[in-house]
């Protein structure tokens, strides 16, 4: 199982210890690290600033939104990113929900996600494959565009760069079940929000088919300590925003996913809670249990009994969300 750092995006600010960070990963043999946009900083500018500070770690986006860009400009930022980085460009693509794609974004969320999500992988391998000019007659990409707005002059184009590796990982955040089983089709890997080795059967079915080298990488956050109940506090807190503030109470994926993982009702009153403006009341409500199998938190012979878990299933990569060295060293030792 390799390891790789999770960074996340940035919150008021750019966060000083990124690159640091990165570069302590880099040196501990770290096999990736990872950024994440939301609707702040974006993903592809801080992981160009790390390739530009490292050598040889991957670079992966963990996730980039596909509202965000159309295909196309996506795919001209991982093959950019592949060149300056000598190859180490690893594409992460997430949908996200509504709340995002039509508060931020300003695009509607499409009606049939799976549909809309193959057509985007669809032009982002045509255009790394660079075997001809880019056509796709899709339900919601079209190229070139014919919309009944459409000029009718669009000419179908290659991308003048070559790229570096016609074979430029692509990797999904999936999380309901038909949307898992496709990512085994279509992409080179998953990234799972949540993975409990302890729940194999919650994925079990949708990675049946998963092909030879399919990558599972799930983020998981990592703290060495000597109180659990203080160092779950975080993980408690990411879960709270996710399940209750991060969709809309009639559909929120994250709030499904941990009622799929056993704990429903407590995810509908974390939801609950959050909406209802009572912010740390959802956090406490986050079952210590649920967060607890999610990550890896407590003292090095904890950690170290509870990673064999994680190696015995089918996880390939394991993204670290760690906020200190040390843990990322003791992780790494244990994980040799």
């Amino acid at each position: 199982m390799r390891l790789g750092l999770a960074l996340g995006y940035w919150g008021r600010g750019p966060n000083p210890e990124h690159v640091p960070l990165a570069q302590e990963a880099e040196r501990l043999g770290y096999d990736s690290v990872w950024t994440a946009e939301s609707w702040g900083s974006d993903v592809f500018t801080p992981l160009t600033w790390i390739a530009a500070h490292t050598t040889t770690i991957k670079l992966g986006t963990a996730v980039a939104q596909m509202a965000a860009r159309s295909p196309t400009t996506t795919a001209m930022h991982a093959l950019t990113l592949d060149h300056l980085s000598g190859g180490r460009m690893m594409l992460g693509l997430g949908l996200s929900g509504p709340q995002v794609v039509e508060g931020w974004y300003g695009r509607p969320f499409p009606k049939s996600p799976l549909t809309a999500t193959r057509e985007y992988v669809d032009v982002v391998r045509q255009v790394l494959r660079r075997e001809g000019p880019v056509e796709v007659d899709g339900r919601f990409h079209s190229h070139p565009y014919t919309g009944p707005d459409a000029t009718g002059l669009g000419k179908p184009l290659k991308p003048i760069t070559h790229p570096l590796r016609t074979g430029l990982p692509i990797l999904l955040g999936a999380e309901g079940p038909k949307n898992i089983a496709q990512t085994t089709r279509i992409a080179d890997g998953w990234l799972p929000l949540y993975w409990s080795p302890a729940r194999p059967e919650v994925y079990e079915a949708s990675l049946a088919d998963a092909p030879e080298g399919f990558l599972v990488a799930p983020m998981a956050q990592v703290r060495v300590c000597d109180d659990i109940a203080e160092g779950l506090l975080p993980v408690k807190t990411m879960l709270g925003f996710y399940i209750g503030g991060m969709g809309h109470a009639r559909r929120n994926f994250h709030a499904d996913l941990m009622a799929r993982m056993g704990y429903e009702e407590e995810a509908r009153r974390i939801q609950r809670l959050f909406l209802e403006g009572r912010r740390e009341e959802a956090v406490l409500a986050v079952p210590d249990a649920f967060a607890d199998e999610i990550s890896l938190v407590g003292p090095r012979e904890r950690i170290a009994e509870r990673l064999e878990l994680w190696r015995k299933g089918p996880v390939t990569d394991l993204l670290a969300l760690s906020p200190d060295r040390e843990s990322l060293r003791v992780l790494a030792e244990l994980n040799s």
